[in-house]
């Protein structure tokens, strides 16, 4: 069935470098000079100043591990120039079909066992194999124009940082040194397919499948929120990336709102 919205494949230029300070400020910095092109992949060996959620760094050491951004004109996904910002219903989708690409590529070195930590952190058992931070560009007057989907996921390194509490690498799951250029170009393509569903199946379908994965989905677990720390069971994720929780009454809450107590 053909696509309505079609879009290049994702890792189609493939950029790599050897050191950076960001593969998503890098990826911003061709979207700003007018140079980026729908699928352009940024991979990095090296990433001296790595983001993650909510202003954390993230550690990674030098050739050991996947530092992928990858440049999408979300059009396709209903927003067009000159309707402005697009809602939350529209943008968290994309960061959905995200994690679940990513979930497809590492499950090619897993027997299962892999979740979704929500939002969208990459969790083996309970520990993490990898994150997902995605920055928009919402330009007055034409709206929602470009996403940056930034990755990175641990592949060969062994040792981490012990700030990190709960890290694991594929190498430390599979007992394998692997080849992080072309892991990326595979993910690319996972990816890929992903996006392709969002955009002809909806994100409904997405959704469901995402809170298939959902990390701790139907268990209770312990949350923080401000100076309180309570227990509530997961239930799901909604389309508007609020995580519905239920502790007598259900609630819905934004990310940053609450974290996990583990």
């Amino acid at each position: 069935m053909p696509l309505p919205f079609p879009h290049p494949s994702f890792g189609s230029p493939f950029i790599e470098l050897q050191t950076i300070d960001s593969t998503n400020k890098h990826a911003m910095g061709l979207i700003n000079a007018g140079l980026a092109s729908p699928g352009t992949a940024v991979f990095a060996h090296e990433q001296i100043a790595g983001k993650g959620q909510r202003g954390r760094v993230w550690d990674t050491e030098k050739g050991k591990n996947l530092i992928l951004s990858v440049i999408i004109q979300p059009g396709a996904l209903g927003t067009t120039p000159g309707q402005g910002a697009p809602s939350p219903a529209t943008l968290f989708p994309l960061s959905a079909s995200v994690a679940l690409g990513a979930t497809d590529f590492l499950e090619n070195f897993t027997r299962g066992d892999l979740s979704i930590k929500w939002p969208n952190d990459l969790y083996w058992r309970d520990r993490k194999a990898g994150g997902i931070l995605i920055e928009n560009v919402i330009r007055p007057g034409q709206g929602w124009t470009w996403s940056v989907v930034g990755i990175g996921i641990n592949i060969n390194q062994t040792e981490f940082s012990a700030d990190l509490p709960n890290p694991v690498s594929l190498k430390q799951i599979t007992g394998r040194e692997l080849d992080p250029v072309s892991l990326a170009k595979d993910l690319c393509d996972k990816l890929f397919i992903r996006y392709q569903q969002l955009q002809s199946l909806g994100a409904d379908r997405i959704m469901e499948e995402y809170n298939a994965c959902l990390y701790k989905k139907g268990q209770l677990v312990k949350l923080r929120k401000e100076n309180r720390v309570f227990e509530a069971k997961v239930i799901g994720v909604n389309k508007f990336g609020q995580m519905e929780i239920e502790h007598g009454v259900l609630e819905r809450v934004e990310f940053g709102e609450v974290s996990w107590v583990l």
